[in-house]
């Protein structure tokens, strides 16, 4: 019985998330849309006036949301891998009959978290394809993105290679979260120019997974986009 309400309240947290990103979502790309100011740009011009061109008390009260929600998201992601440790601790489900479980009843409630293969469109014709994955899949714990993609060039690495704007970085290559997340990222792609390494990324509700290779293009650095750190 305990094991059922543990499997039952995680999987209830997991909708709860999915709702938490599609809002997180949609705020990122009303923030990101052309010309707009992002999650964290300036609210002024290069006078040091307000800007005219947007609407500065609605794109604040949008970024004080999307904390909100960001608080909310960590608050919830590590409720579910404290349910999911003491299921595992307890020995309450083996850990495969646990994976079925929860992604059948993810698969009949979400069609977005689907194990299927996604195919890759004509656009990024580069893509390797790639695997969406349950929240369940990633050793057996629910991992913590640590960032978001908030600018990506047209024509980069990043772009070609199939991240997206509002994507949240749950793994790049061999850095997760935790300390000084930013020189890491940047040894790990200096490292690894030229080479294909893996990334796990959120993406409305799913964990997918992705083959970046840093490399030199025509515009600056090796990826051509920008993390904003959770």
């Amino acid at each position: 019985m305990v094991g059922a309400n543990l499997k039952a309240e995680a999987m209830a947290l997991m909708d709860r998330r999915t709702e938490l990103e599609a809002q997180m979502n949609a705020i990122i790309q009303r923030l990101c849309q052309p010309g707009g100011p992002g999650i964290s740009g300036s609210l002024v011009d290069s006078e040091g006036f307000p800007r005219s061109d947007i609407d500065i008390p609605t794109v604040r009260a949008e970024r004080q949301r999307l904390a909100e929600l960001r608080n909310d998201y960590k608050d919830i992601t590590e409720k579910i891998n404290e349910n999911i440790q003491l299921l595992h601790s307890a020995r309450l489900a083996p850990r495969s009959s646990l994976h079925k479980d929860l992604d059948n009843d993810e698969g009949s409630n979400n069609q977005g978290s689907s194990t299927a293969t996604a195919v890759p469109s004509a656009a990024s014709h580069n893509v390797l394809p790639r695997d969406t994955l349950t929240a369940m899949d990633v050793d057996a714990t629910v991992s913590l993105p640590f960032a978001v993609v908030d600018e990506i060039a047209e024509a980069s690495p990043a772009a070609e290679d199939g991240l997206q704007l509002g994507d949240r970085i749950v793994k790049f290559g061999n850095v997760e979260a935790g300390d000084n997340l930013l020189p890491r990222l940047a040894s790990e792609a200096q490292t690894n120019h030229g080479h294909a390494i893996p990334v796990i990324v959120m993406r409305q509700g799913a964990l997918i997974n992705l083959t970046m290779t840093p490399r030199t293009w025509q515009g600056r650095g090796l990826l051509g986009c920008h993390f904003q750190m959770l």
